[in-house]
Parts: structure tokens; sequence; C-alpha cells
């Protein structure tokens, strides 16, 4: 389509230049048909030799010019231009031969042709093939620019099922219970009469809620696949136009599009684009966008129940939504989409791995297990990583360094191997670490550690401690946040013990460990001392409904002992880290100085400082071999989160 749209578009820059060549061509025939080499010297000389036989004169209407026709003995003629045709007069007047032999015409009058006819004519016939050009790019869906002539209209693509783009349940994986949830959408819209011959009411509206990349868009194209009707799929952006009443005109025609493709469904992706609260504007004005919703709010309520139209939607910001467009009867139904567990990673995997050649070390299940809190566009993005780190090294399967490589950029950053450091700031940046994995390793709800670095890494830290979380947890313990604020602070401590002196690297880790006690305090209700209580902030402010709205619904007593709970949790964790690690202290030494060795130490290597002395026995070397193997897969496993 976009070739034939090209050929078109030079096709019609072509017929332009072609007509602007003949109206130029016709103007030069018709008006100037002078022979060019004859002129007034050569017929004085042609006049004195009696080589003339008659001659014409013709006048023009731009007076005293005109053109001189002549007849030269042998019967050629010729003629040309002159600024005064009174001068040539004299001349013929004076000649005895042709003195009263040569004929005056009148006064020439220019052709309405050219005039009139010829600079119309083309005129009309550029401005029909314009709008024939713009009338066929807009009909061709030549893009947004090239729907200037019809802005008012939808912009919704168009999937049919069985296309290339169709998507079946089979191609969503790890949405288990989600999909279970829509099969009766399915089954609505492939055997309606079953649902209307008992009396009841199919949803007219479903809204998928869930973080970015769990899978909505695709969720609801599957439905759409499954259930073999056609599937029209827009953004919440599309409305949204420079021009008073586009977005409401785009609502219009979609629906109006939907009705006669019935039975199917109208897919709006980032639907709080347009449908936020109403009067969320700075001064509550009835803004573009406010018509837009209305118009949505009229249509989804205009056609009629059971008419085989599903519309669906998806955003991960339910909370901005206007609670009229969530009511039944509009958004009858709210599918949450979450983050998969370890069994859904691993069915993910095994769909994006299709058409990758995975090497024999590559174990998708531990990958899954490894990879806790990573949704379904995280798990793509580490294979297609992988994939990317597997071609580059000229390798044709992708090996299980290849993601943890991955995993490493897609965690925490490409790390910065050519960065000059100096030997200072490496050893601050190696106990610093230090500090954080062994933590990380004594505590019993937190790591184990995965890697120890002291490369800097494209986010700008100066190397990073990377824990490998084996389990799904739904809730947050109290005993886990302490811990969590405990590792949080390692890396501050080891700097003070070590150095008897601090840096600023510990900047990102006290935020990190103030914002987690906050929590408990305000939001949790871990702390005794202030109760059950939520005095926690809203998580984000919604400008024109929050504006303006600085009180914190609380007394400055309260926030005091707020303050004074936040602190006592933080210095009672601190102290506890330092005792650890000066506990440890030994530990500590090793490990910077392999860190400072190395620059990069795995689980296994970290492990080992912890381990017991070996007993040198056959007997007792054994288990240790198989033990050490069972930490090395270990680790390998680890290395795919």
């Amino acid at each position: 389509m976009k070739k034939q749209m090209k050929t078109a578009g030079i096709g019609f820059y072509i017929i332009i230049l072609a007509i602007i060549f003949v109206a130029v061509y016709a103007s030069g025939v018709l008006s100037n048909s002078s022979s060019g080499s004859y002129n007034i010297n050569t017929f004085k000389e042609d006049l004195e030799g009696g080589k003339v036989q008659s001659v014409e004169i013709l006048p023009n209407q731009e007076t005293p010019t005109g053109e001189i026709s002549i007849v030269l003995t042998g019967g050629t003629s010729v003629s040309f231009y002159v600024s005064d045709v009174k001068e040539v007069e004299e001349l013929l007047e004076n000649n005895s031969e042709l003195a009263g032999r040569y004929k005056v015409h009148d006064i020439q009058k220019t052709s309405w042709i050219i005039t009139t006819l010829l600079p119309y004519g083309l005129g009309i016939i550029a401005i029909f093939f314009l709008f024939s050009f713009l009338s066929a790019q807009s009909a061709g869906g030549g893009g947004g620019n090239a729907k200037m002539m019809n802005f008012g209209k939808s912009r919704a693509q168009r999937i049919d099922p069985g296309g290339q783009h169709a998507k079946t349940f089979a191609d969503v994986a790890g949405l288990k219970e989600e999909k279970e949830e829509l099969e009766e959408i399915v089954d609505f819209l492939a055997n309606p009469g079953k649902y209307t011959d008992v009396g009841a009411r199919i949803p007219k509206g479903i809204i998928l809620v869930g973080p970015p990349g769990t899978g909505k868009t695709l969720l609801a194209k599957a439905v759409a696949g499954e259930a073999g009707v056609p599937f029209f799929s827009l953004s919440g952006s599309d409305f949204v136009e420079m021009f008073v009443g586009v977005g409401a005109s785009r609502v219009r025609d979609l629906f109006a599009e939907a009705k006669r493709s019935a039975p199917c469904i109208v897919f709006i992706d980032e639907i709080d684009a347009v449908a936020r609260k109403r009067g969320s504007g700075l001064g509550g004005g009835h803004d573009e966008r406010e018509q837009t919703l209305n118009q949505m709010l009229v249509e989804m309520d205009g056609f009629g129940i059971n008419e085989g139209i599903i519309i669906m939607a998806a955003t991960n910001r339910v909370d901005i939504l206007d609670p009229a467009i969530l009511r039944p009867g509009r958004f009858d139904r709210r599918v949450t989409v979450g983050r998969p567990d370890v069994r859904g990673r691993e069915e993910i995997l095994g769909v994006h791995a299709k058409g990758k050649p995975l090497g024999d070390d590559v174990n998708l299940k531990a990958i899954a297990q490894t990879t806790v809190g990573f949704t379904g566009a995280d798990l793509e993005n580490l294979l297609n990583e992988a994939a990317i780190v597997c071609a580059r090294s000229g390798r044709k399967f992708i090996e299980q360094e290849d993601i943890s490589k991955s995993f490493i950029k897609v965690g925490i950053g490409k790390e910065k191997k050519s960065k000059i450091i100096s030997e200072k700031d490496k050893k601050i940046t190696a106990y610093h670490e230090a500090g954080h994995a062994i933590l990380f390793h004594l505590l019993p709800d937190v790591g184990p550690v995965h890697m120890v670095s002291i490369i800097p890494t494209g986010s700008g830290a100066a190397g990073y401690t990377m824990p490998l979380p084996e389990h799904d947890e739904m809730f947050l313990t109290k005993g886990k946040m302490l811990q969590d604020i405990i590792v949080s602070l390692g890396g501050r401590i080891a700097e003070s013990i070590i150095f008897d002196d601090i840096t600023t690297g510990a900047s990102q880790d006290i935020k990190q460990a103030t914002n987690t006690a906050k929590a408990m305090v305000t939001k949790y209700g871990f702390s005794e001392n202030i109760g059950m209580i939520n005095y926690a902030d809203e998580d984000e402010v919604f400008i024109g409904r929050d504006f303006g709205h600085t009180s914190r619904g609380y007394s400055e007593d309260v926030a005091r002992k707020i303050d004074i709970e936040v602190k006592h949790i933080m210095d009672e964790c601190y102290a506890k880290a330092k005792n650890i690690l000066e506990e440890h202290i030994e530990i500590l030494h090793t490990c910077a100085k392999l860190l400072l060795e190395k620059e990069r130490i795995d689980r296994f290597e970290f492990e080992s400082l912890f381990a017991p002395p070996v007993i040198e026995d056959k007997a007792e070397k054994e288990p240790l071999t198989v033990q050490k193997d069972e930490i090395q897969e270990s680790s390998v496993d680890s290395d795919n989160e």
C-alpha cells in the first residue's frame, strides 16, 4: 500500500509539470510565431534589392508595435516584429514598386483561448488533480498528515479475524485466571443466543487494569481473535487534537463504524489520556478533553444491550479515571492484570523463546524462579538482549552467560569497564558493597547475593550488590522491612568502620531506608507509639484536584511523633547493622580485597568466604565437590533474573 501511495504521489507531480509545460509551449506557439532570424535591417536590404513581392502590416493592441509579414521573390514567407509600424509604412511609401501595394490590417485582438480559456482551464485541471490526490491518500491511510482533509474521522486500526496480526489465547502466557474471566465474553460473541435466551446481559465494557508491560493489550487482541470478530484498536491520545470538536467527532465516527461491523470489539489503550476526572483542569474549565469524554459516555449509553459491541480499555492509572465511565452500564467489569508468578513467567519465557536457538545450559524454569517481579515485557526484553549479546559474539546459540550479562544490563545498567577510577575510590566502593553483601547473606529474609561488583554502571552507581529473591511474596512483614533498612545502611556503616569517615555514595541508600521506615510508621501501622492510623500522604498530586491542598491531615504534634518514630527505627537498624559488620570484620576485609582483585564476584565466590575450614579427607572432599557443583548451578540459575 505504501509503495502504491508513493507511486501515486510521483505521478501527481509529473502530471502537474506536464500541464505547466503544455501551457508554456502553447503560449509560445500561439503568441510567438516569428522566424527570429529576419529583422528590420534585413527587410531594408531586401527592399532596396527588389526582393520583396508583397507586405502585410498587422498592428498590435499595444500601439505602435506590430507584426510585419512579407513574401519574398521565389515565394518565401517571413515575418518579424517591430516597435513602430509607422517606420515600415514610411519605407514602403518611399519605395516606388511597393508604394500603395502593401496592406495594413486592423489591430489584432488577442484570442480568448489564450487569455481566458487556457489559464482558467489549466487551473481547474490542477485543482481537480490536487483534490483527487489528497482523497486517494486519505482513503489509503497514508498517516496522520495524509488525513488532513478527514481529521474528524476515527483513527482506529482494524484487525480482521484470521489476519496477519490476529492473536489468540495461545499467544498469551501466564494469565490463566484473566483468560478464564474473559472466556465468557468470547463465548457471548460466538453464541449470543445462549445468553439472551435466559435474559442475561453481557457487559458493555471491560477495563483491564495493571502495571505497564503485563499484557493488557495482547489480552484484548486475543479475545477478538478467539471470538473471530473484527478488532478496532486505538489509543486514548488519538482522540486529542488541536481543533475544537475533533475528539468528539472521532468518538462518534468510531462507534458508528463499530455498529456497522457488529459483532466486534473496540479497544482503547491508555484510556486515562481522555477519561480523566472532569473538572480536574486548573480552574475546572470545560476543555476539549472533557467534551470528548462526554461524547464517549453518551455513545456507550447509546447503543443497545447485546448489540454485539464490546468496549475494552486498558490503563495503569485507574485512580484518576472519571467515576462516570466506571459505573455499571459502561465499564461493567474490571479485570486486574498483575505481574506473573513463577509458573506464568516460565510460560512467558517459553513463548518468547520461540525462534531463538537456546543452548543446552539454558534452563527456562530456573530463569523464571530468579526473575521475581518481572513483567511479560521485561522477560521479552531479557531474552532479546541475550539474543543480541549472542549475535554480537558471533555464536548461533544463546548460552547461559548471555542471559546473565543481559540480566545485569536490564536490572542494573551497562557496565562501564573503561571508566578510570582512582584506587582510593575503588577501595571505598569495595568496602561499601562488601557491607551490603554481608548483610544480605546473614539476614534471613533478604538475599541471597547473586553478584557483587565495583564496576561503574550506566545508572551512575560506582558499584552494585545484586540480591536474588527466590520466592514470590504477597506480603511484606515488619521483620523483612527492618532487614531491608539494615541492608541499606550497610554500605555507609562499612565506610565509617574502615575509613573513620563517610562519603556521599550512600545518599540513595539513605533515601530508600528513610522511605521504608516512614511507610512502616504512617502507612502500615507498624509503630506501637503511633498506632494503626494511616497518616500517609497521597502517592501523587493530581494537578487540578489536589493543587493547593497543602494540609497534611494531621497536627504538628503527630508530625513530631512520626519524625521521632522514624528516627528511632533508623537508629535501631543502624546499631544492628554496625554490630553485625563488626562481628564479621575479617570477612569484610577479605570480601573487599577479593573485589579489588577481581572487580566482580559471583554467588559461589562470595558464599565461599563464609564456608567452614575444609578437612583434608577423601570422604569429606567428595561431598564438598558435589556441594560446589550445586552452588555453581544455583549461581548460573541466578544470573537469569
